[in-house]
């Protein structure tokens, strides 16, 4: 676990807690379409440590110590240690997560079965030609299942237990899962908290974002059949509700009843509206997205020091800032040229400790015959920039030190 998973775990965090504080407020202005929209967020702030970095952005480099003694480089297998720590107590969580969702789904998918003749043909005038090979028994169904081709699961009396009117409904619902993607979102979300198992937000997330998924596709199905209100909510009262299973979006699952039959009740926003949302909400998670890029620290391909070689010429404690008992932390803003030789460096006194001139002096010294790795874009080594903290400490306290002067 690096930085960048740090970084990509804070941002999906901020992420998840702007989903859950928006999402209603999203859904009872600009309907649960664009509200639905919204769980994206989370995913694209956790790609942000990996997408390129500004051209300038500046790498924060582990430190180098000075001291009154000699130079040397401290602080990084402390600083590795914790990360080490946090992997393996995440690994096997995130295996076993997995691992269990992985013969879930195969359990569910060997179960599915060819459709009979008799009742493919009895469906079809529901269901589009191109669609009819979606069709699947299984006793978990009436469902959607990722296979990669998504499939349309019903249970083997779908035909007995549903009236001809509810059973185009149902299989509508069914195929409108189909065509907003919902099998892959689902899957994605799943699979997002088999490796987040320890992230309470996570878990509380998940049947949040079920329950948007299932509203935002009712909404879709009454879009484009609006005379079919009441029907539809009939349909939803008179079906057998189902625990959330794993890796499979179910007709109608237990606890989201009460919304979705609120969602029909209630008056659907205007085309002109959801539109105007989903473009509102477009431009402020794009917006957010170039924020959080351009304020993150560049990890993709970094600029890394030569510690072997810089170890060697790292500063040395000036003797006016030793006899004046002079430490403290030095952050210089360091040029990297394509090459690895140092161009321009400055003295960044909103990250320093110390404004000692001596110190300063040491420290750019020293840097001007550092070697660096310089930063790759493309395969190519390109001109980068680093902050690179120099910690000055004296070796011994300043009475001890004076008692022998």
């Amino acid at each position: 676990m690096d930085t960048r998973m740090l970084h990509a775990l804070l941002l999906a965090t901020v992420g998840l807690l702007v989903v859950l504080l928006a999402r209603r407020p999203v859904r009872r202005a600009f309907g649960a379409g664009p509200a639905f929209t919204l769980w994206s967020l989370p995913l694209l702030l956790a790609l942000v440590p990996w997408l390129p970095a500004p051209a300038h952005a500046w790498i924060a480099l582990p430190a180098l110590r000075a001291t009154a003694r000699a130079a040397f480089a401290g602080g990084q297998a402390q600083s590795l240690a914790l990360p080490l720590h946090a992997a393996w107590l995440w690994l096997p969580g995130a295996a076993f997560g997995l691992l269990r969702l992985g013969m879930h789904y195969l359990r569910l998918r060997r179960a599915a079965r060819p459709l009979p003749a008799p009742l493919l043909r009895r469906l079809a005038p529901d269901v589009p030609a191109r669609d009819l090979h979606r069709l699947r028994l299984h006793p978990s169904g009436p469902a959607v299942l990722w296979a990669p081709r998504a499939l349309v699961l019903l249970p083997a009396d779908f035909a007995t237990r549903f009236a001809p009117h509810e059973r185009h409904l149902v299989l509508r619902h069914e195929l409108a899962h189909l065509r907003r993607g919902d099998p892959l979102w689902n899957l994605l979300a799943e699979l997002a908290c088999a490796l987040l198992w320890f992230h309470p937000l996570a878990w509380l997330a998940l049947p949040r974002f079920r329950l948007d998924q299932e509203l935002a596709c009712d909404e879709r199905v009454l879009r484009e059949a609006p005379g079919d209100d009441a029907r539809y909510a009939r349909t939803l009262l008179h079906s057998t509700g189902m625990a959330c299973r794993p890796a499979l979006i179910p007709w109608l699952a237990e606890p989201q009843l009460k919304e979705r039959l609120t969602m029909i009740r209630h008056r659907r926003p205007t085309a002109l509206r959801r539109h105007a949302g989903l473009a509102a909400l477009a431009t402020l998670m794009a917006s957010g997205l170039a924020l959080a890029n351009a304020t993150a620290p560049q990890h993709a391909q970094p600029a890394s020091q030569d510690w072997a070689f810089n170890q060697r010429i790292s500063p040395r404690y000036p003797a006016d800032a030793l006899k004046n008992k002079e430490q403290g932390l030095v952050m210089l803003q360091i040029q990297i040229h394509a090459d690895g030789s140092v161009g321009r460096i400055d003295y960044d006194a909103g990250h320093s400790t110390t404004q000692s001139a001596e110190l300063i002096v040491a420290a750019t010294e020293a840097a001007k015959q550092w070697h660096f790795t310089p930063r790759m874009k493309g395969g190519k080594p390109v001109e980068g920039y680093a902050r690179v903290p120099i910690d000055f400490s004296l070796d011994e306290p300043p009475a001890k030190a004076s008692s022998k002067s």
